[in-house]
């Protein structure tokens, strides 16, 4: 098995803020990250890593925290960027893909000539909760002729085993809160 190297250090730059956005969830913000140059910079080169290069032709960020992962991703990777928003923020003609949530549903949308068929794309956001965001990201990504190459999150929330419901594709988080 390949030696995984330890990124659990990223943990001192996520702040926990307790009861948000509601009593008994402790949110796991990620902006200290983002605004450390060493840890961004280790962040994104270490997504980077993970995937080859020449297996992404599109980046996908999901809203709103996985554009500020994506983008910087796209450039590495030289490929295009693609965002994921919510219902009603895209201005052109979309694609939509409704998914549950605890209390209810939501929905997420992409331009529809965003792929084009084949194209191998990585999806991004910054944390795996229970995997519905991301499993109808991949839906998505698949009904509009795309191949998920990977799924990439800078965490994972991992006691709410969203992993379970992504088996079929290749995710990489960097670090774990059990």
């Amino acid at each position: 098995m390949p030696h995984r190297p330890d990124h659990s250090w990223l943990k001192e730059f996520i702040r926990e803020i307790p009861d948000f956005p509601q009593r008994g969830v402790s949110f796991k913000d990620i902006t200290p990250l983002l605004a450390d140059k060493k840890a961004f910079t280790y962040t994104i080169d270490a997504i980077a890593h993970q995937f080859d290069r020449d297996d992404i032709d599109k980046v996908l960020g999901i809203e709103a925290r996985g554009f500020m992962v994506a983008a910087p991703l796209a450039y590495r990777f030289t490929a295009g960027l693609i965002p994921v928003r919510k219902k009603g923020k895209l201005p052109w003609k979309v694609e939509s893909e409704t998914y549950e949530l605890e209390y209810g549903t939501d929905a997420l949308e992409m331009h529809k000539d965003a792929i084009s068929a084949g194209e191998r794309i990585l999806i991004v956001d910054d944390v795996l909760a229970t995997g519905g965001t991301a499993l109808a990201t991949a839906r998505l990504t698949e009904r509009c002729g795309g191949k998920v190459a990977g799924i990439a999150m800078i965490m994972e929330l991992a006691f709410l085993a969203g992993r379970e419901r992504l088996t079929e594709y290749e995710l990489f988080s960097l670090i774990s809160y059990d």
